[in-house]
């Protein structure tokens, strides 16, 4: 059994606490904000980032992030992108060189534009940040519902000891040293999953949707080989798979915001109604500035940034995306 504290108590947080505290590990999950820890020590529920979900008592929570950092083996960092940088900074010094990090959470950081892992490295002082990434809705992982992903790590055996912690019957989890690629991927599906939203919003049908999904998955592999990124990692489950949940599922906030948008509603309206994070939302100019420095040709991502922040109207988005010069796939 090890001991593993999760930084950060939002939907998808606490469904990894829950895998691996049926795993037979002793977990801890922080959080920021005492009223929220508070009533979910209480209640043995998460009803602000993932209701309906009974949690174990033995799980234990703290806004101490000194407790949670005390004789831990492993963190996880599964903080949204937006708060990731500050919050990470409160657990400066904190975290011993030898224990296992893994970061959860998928997207750039809004003022360098670098993966998360790099982010954590810097601010945590610790010399290898593994990642999780792949087609891991919170609601289904917590439910128990069969689930694979892929931890990434430039050690070896750092992803192998990951992998046993995090793996069962339920969560079969592989391993990639391609730390860069499986967080874009992560990154910059949910950007797609927006122009797909809004494509859905608008009544188009399967065909849109498809298209999108792979001319979105050109355009990930894309940037990630202008990266130094492996061109078969967006063909894997942090790309391609990751790409087709999130662009398909009910339960996907990034395609759900951008149906709201192509039913005729404003970012402002949607992101007034909603409690929990949609990372499309704020990756979407990282992505749109990285193919812009790179001079990557990125026409989906694109005109989801136009849409979100110059005010572009869905309908003559996607006229614009169609009526491009024709060339070869």
């Amino acid at each position: 059994m090890s001991k593993i504290s999760v930084i950060g108590d939002g939907g998808w947080g606490t469904a990894l606490a829950l895998v691996l505290h049926s795993n037979g590990h002793d977990v801890t999950i922080w959080g920021p904000f005492e009223e929220n820890i508070s009533k979910a020590r209480e209640t043995l529920h998460n009803e602000t980032f993932l209701p309906g979900i009974d949690i174990p008592a033995d799980i234990k929570w703290t806004t101490s992030e000194r407790e949670a950092c005390d004789g831990v083996d492993g963190v996880v960092l599964a903080v949204p992108t937006k708060f990731y940088s500050d919050v990470l900074q409160r657990f400066a010094g904190l975290i011993d060189a030898a224990v296992d990090v893994v970061s959860v959470t998928k997207g750039l950081d809004r003022e360098t534009h670098q993966v998360m892992t790099e982010i954590a490295q810097k601010v945590l002082g610790v010399d290898s940040v593994a990642a999780l990434s792949g087609p891991s809705h919170a609601e289904e992982v917590a439910r128990g519902i069969p689930t694979a992903v892929v931890i990434a790590s430039k050690e070896r055996e750092q992803a192998k000891r990951l992998q046993q912690v995090f793996s069962n019957s339920l969560f079969r989890v592989y391993t990639a040293s391609d730390v860069k690629g499986v967080q874009l991927g992560g990154a910059l599906k949910n950007v797609i999953a927006i122009a797909v939203g809004i494509s859905d919003g608008l009544g188009f049908g399967d065909n849109t949707r498809a298209a999108l999904i792979t001319r979105g998955l050109a355009e990930m592999t894309r940037l990630g080989i202008a990266l130094d990124c492996r061109a078969e990692t967006f063909s894997g489950l942090s790309g391609m798979g990751d790409l087709i949940v999130t662009c398909t599922s009910r339960h996907s906030r990034n395609r759900g915001v951008g149906e709201r948008l192509g039913k005729g509603e404003t970012l402002q309206q949607i992101m007034d109604s909603m409690q929990q994070v949609a990372e499309g939302v704020w990756n979407c100019g990282n992505a749109y500035a990285l193919g812009q420095n790179l001079d990557i040709e990125l026409p989906i991502t694109a005109t989801v940034y136009d849409i979100l922040h110059n005010g572009l109207e869905p309908i003559k988005a996607v006229n614009g995306l169609m009526s491009r010069d024709v060339k070869p796939e």
